[in-house]
């Protein structure tokens, strides 16, 4: 199971899972009293959850784990639909690690409303990882919009130089043997991705020289040389010519250890930072606007007005999601506590922000949010 620990200040950063977005929220001064036909999925604890937001946040725990059901898959990781419709899905997916090794599962979503969902695994996707002290983790995921899919694994999660990596996978993802090239092997505790209409991508990095990276192509198209991908990584895995990388937003006073980006469909970003307790919201150049959340002034860990958020994800209406993935502090060992997790909703009704609505309560390790509609 992962976990995040914190001492004396460095953020040990070890996720079950965030998950992707399909859509974007539209302006949140927007009204968004009502939300659209949408499930929300959560993973907590290697499960799959899944809620209704219209049904009193109906849940259906979609897929156990594997140590509670045979036939289950350990499910965590950013988990993110493909766009052609098929209800089709990428996911962290690591049982029986290391054999077969963690890395990303391609699965099936069955039915379409909470109480009939279920899911086949029809295939799997492991990249080599960078050495490493700490256990390689699968993370992100995201797609550009010919399809090429995006994966993040965190690298070393405590401390060392930045080894996570940033990776793009050519379809078919079915294939026996996907075929990939590596963007990026020096991210510092590589977290969520979002990918803009620009196809530009994001990515969240919470540690070393924390904030949230952009990188703008063309990006390689094939794992060869003539593709763009004529370098090898030290595992001898294919590795990116080149790549166009900045720091879009660099960690300031109200993300301190970035964990998960999305974007409205006004232009502006929302960013998670677990640690303090906050959601930031920057404008499209990517300067701070506003605090979205953030615990009520004289709270310390844990923060029962805002949780500690990590996974985010907005519907169509504007409604914002988040995972909190409840930590808490004992001494100089902080992390996330017994059951101590939950899943919110923030509305903005009539261009006005409310207080987070609780939709699920006593989780462990929720750190994840998608969003189907």
């Amino acid at each position: 199971m992962r976990r995040y620990r914190i001492g004396l200040g460095v953020l040990f950063f070890v996720v079950l899972g965030t998950l992707c977005l399909t859509s974007c929220g539209n302006d949140d001064d927007r009204a968004a009293s009502t939300t659209p036909s949408v499930l929300v999925f959560n993973a907590e604890n290697n499960r799959l959850d899944a809620y209704d937001p219209n049904d009193n946040f109906r849940k259906q725990v979609v897929d156990h784990n594997h140590s509670e059901d045979p036939n289950g898959r350990d499910i965590n990781g950013q988990i993110c639909f493909l766009h052609d419709g098929s209800r089709r899905f990428i996911a962290g997916e690591d049982t029986g690690q290391p054999n077969p090794p963690q890395g990303w599962g391609l699965f099936q979503l069955h039915g379409t409303r909470i109480g009939e969902l279920s899911l086949t695994q029809i295939g799997k996707l492991s990249p080599t990882y960078q050495s490493s002290p700490d256990n390689a983790e699968n993370y992100g995921c995201g797609f550009l919009k010919d399809g090429r899919l995006l994966t993040t694994d965190v690298g070393d999660q405590a401390s060392g130089p930045g080894n996570g990596q940033l990776v793009v996978w050519f379809p078919p993802f079915d294939s026996a043997t996907p075929r990939y090239c590596k963007l990026d092997i020096t991210i510092g505790t590589a977290g969520g991705i979002l990918v803009d209409s620009q196809d530009r991508i994001y990515v969240a990095s919470a540690r070393v020289t924390p904030g949230i990276y952009r990188y703008t192509g063309p990006f390689p198209t094939s794992d060869t040389a003539a593709g763009g991908c004529g370098k090898t990584d030290s595992s001898g895995a294919p590795l990116a010519d080149s790549v166009t990388k900045e720091l879009f937003i660099p960690m300031d006073g109200h993300i301190r250890t970035p964990n998960a980006i999305v974007q409205s469909q006004s232009g502006t970003f929302y960013v998670s930072s677990v640690f303090n307790g906050v959601i930031a919201e920057y404008d499209a150049q990517g300067k701070f606007k506003r605090n979205i959340l953030q615990p009520v002034s004289g709270q310390s860990l844990p923060y029962p007005s805002t949780g500690t958020p990590l996974g985010l994800g907005l519907d169509s209406a504007g409604n914002l999601y988040y995972a909190d993935i409840g930590i808490v502090q004992n001494g100089l060992d902080i992390g996330p506590g017994s059951r101590t997790g939950t899943v919110r909703r923030i509305r903005f009704v009539s261009g006005t922000l409310q207080a987070p609505d609780t939709m699920d309560t006593n989780l462990d390790f929720p750190d994840g949010i998608g969003i189907l509609e």
